[in-house]
């Protein structure tokens, strides 16, 4: 499964989800895609899912908000565990990840 334009990237791998380059989308309705991919890899009951953001430059507040309202999807079922990667030379991780495990401290956060 992927979803692409010239800005970014989000593809699956199993239970991994990756993102790459540069996401403005404008509000929830342009990130269904994204969310639909999301609930595709969650739907297919994996014993975990990793979000590997480490090679997403940006992303803007309606996209924080689609990976908090997908953290809180995933600790409703007990079953799936999750862990979300970024990396430290992306300033806007070191500082947005952190507030997902505020929403689900089971999950686990990767930041290196």
């Amino acid at each position: 499964m992927e979803t692409k334009t010239n800005d970014y990237r989000v593809w699956s791998e199993g239970s991994i989800i990756h993102y790459e380059g540069t996401m403005r989308l404008s509000g929830v309705e342009a990130y269904a895609p994204i969310l639909e991919l999301m609930e595709q890899v969650l739907n297919s009951k994996p014993d975990a899912i990793v979000l590997d953001l480490t090679e997403l430059e940006f992303l803007n507040s309606s996209g924080i908000n689609l990976l908090a309202k997908f953290t809180i999807e995933v600790r409703k079922r007990a079953d799936v565990g999750l862990t979300v990667k970024g990396a430290t030379r992306v300033p806007w991780q070191s500082k947005s990840l952190p507030n997902l495990k505020k929403l689900y401290p089971a999950l686990e956060l990767v930041i290196s």
